[in-house]
């Protein structure tokens, strides 16, 4: 008898997984909520698809933090190295940028995407959009939401590949949660990842700076201590150095209401270094005038010395420790559906090795479903694919061993 298998969402953890099934010659169909596959994806890419990173494999699994022990085996069967090729097998090239990287040579997401349908297309995958999962029974069958009405459909293997619950718009909105939680799996609450948060600014600063980058920077909270930028919102802030912080900054302001991340605006010179220069004669030269002159600092990193420096501190002699360690209080994170990922979502303790749901035999779980996270520079995209190979692999191995 023939297996069919379902796989819900057409995202690259689940695009992955009904390359590896379709390949074994199983009927794969693809259902998903949007008009096309891979929103988020080619969202992502927009600007540049940041598809991995090359560095070394003992430094890229502590990018998962304290869930390394649950994404290391996949990373080991299906990492960078093996994602890389596999996209020059689809004819597209990749370079490792300066920052370690790896970018196709095209830079864009689509082209990957293109090639990738046509092959899943060749293996006999079948594609249903506009099909929006509402709910899954003890005997997967599966409930959807089409424009023509709600259709039933049964599957002998299932893969869940939904994503987590930011930008609902292009069709994560973890509205699976309630209907995975009725069944007994156990969820983790889904809460932004590589998000932005809230800050305070006084009127004046986030008129003048709303939408500058703050660029070369050392960010330290706790043991995180990294260079880079960050862009003031209207808000507060955002960009790849606070979402490298994302998640101690959201854990501190769960349990003490807010967080402080220090900034040092002039990481390049000592603290002895600036204080030298600030004491040379300014003659009728202005405070702001001396900085730009004596120490390069002007835009929005004088703003935000104006911003946290104490008026009665803002001399020659005080500023200098202001420039190496200014406190900024973030109050809030961003609304989850603003967040570039999302952590929380199945628990690891509900599912078996290869990513099965321990009380729904034969339905699996991938992507950012899953109770992970990781920053942004490849990382998320690499961890998605190699859940859906992992799964893929796993859900083949279950179908061989229930036909015994």
């Amino acid at each position: 008898m023939t297996k069919t298998i379902a796989i819900i969402g057409g995202g690259p953890a689940g695009l992955m997984a009904a390359e590896i099934i379709s390949a074994q010659g199983l009927h794969v169909d693809v259902y998903d909520a949007m008009p096309s596959v891979g929103r988020k994806y080619l969202m992502a890419g927009k600007s540049g698809l940041n598809l991995t990173h090359a560095e070394p494999f003992d430094s890229f699994v502590t990018r998962y933090g304290k869930r390394r022990a649950q994404i290391e085996p996949l990373l080991k069967t299906f990492g960078a190295t093996q994602l890389s090729a596999w996209a020059q097998g689809l004819g597209v090239q990749t370079f490792v940028g300066t920052s370690g990287r790896v970018f196709p040579v095209e830079m864009k997401a689509s082209p990957l995407l293109r090639a990738w349908m046509q092959r899943l297309n060749a293996s006999g995958v079948r594609f249903h959009l506009r099909h929006k999962l509402t709910g899954i029974r003890d005997d997967r069958s599966l409930q959807f939401l089409t424009p023509e009405g709600d259709v039933s459909v049964h599957a002998d293997a299932v893969i869940l590949a939904l994503g987590g619950g930011s930008w609902r718009r292009l069709g994560s909105d973890g509205a699976w949660v309630e209907w995975l939680q009725q069944v007994g799996v156990k969820i983790d609450p889904l809460r932004p990842s590589n998000c932005g948060f809230d800050v305070h600014w006084s009127s004046v600063f986030k008129e003048k700076y709303d939408g500058h980058p703050v660029k070369s920077v050392v960010l330290s909270v706790g043991d995180f201590r990294q260079q880079g930028e960050f862009i003031i919102t209207k808000d507060g802030v955002e960009g790849s150095l606070v979402y490298a912080a994302s998640a101690i900054l959201r854990n501190a302001i769960d349990a003490e209401g807010c967080a402080v991340m220090q900034l040092d605006l002039a990481p390049d010179q000592t603290e002895d270094q600036l204080n030298e220069k600030l004491s040379r004669p300014r003659g009728s030269r202005s405070m702001a005038s001396h900085l730009e002159k004596t120490l390069g600092i002007k835009g929005v990193k004088a703003g935000l010395l104006r911003e946290f420096v104490p008026k009665a501190e803002f001399t020659e002699s005080r500023l200098a420790a202001y420039i190496k360690n200014i406190p900024v209080t973030l109050t809030a994170t961003a609304p989850l559906d603003k967040a570039i990922s999302t952590a929380g979502g199945v628990s690891f303790d509900s599912l078996d090795e290869h990513l099965m749901l321990i009380n729904l035999p034969g339905v699996f779980c991938v992507g950012e479903m899953l109770d992970w996270e990781a920053p942004t520079g490849g990382y998320l995209l690499t961890a998605c694919f190699s859940s859906g190979y992992a799964a893929g692999q796993g859900c083949l191995q279950w179908l061989v061993n229930t036909a015994k």
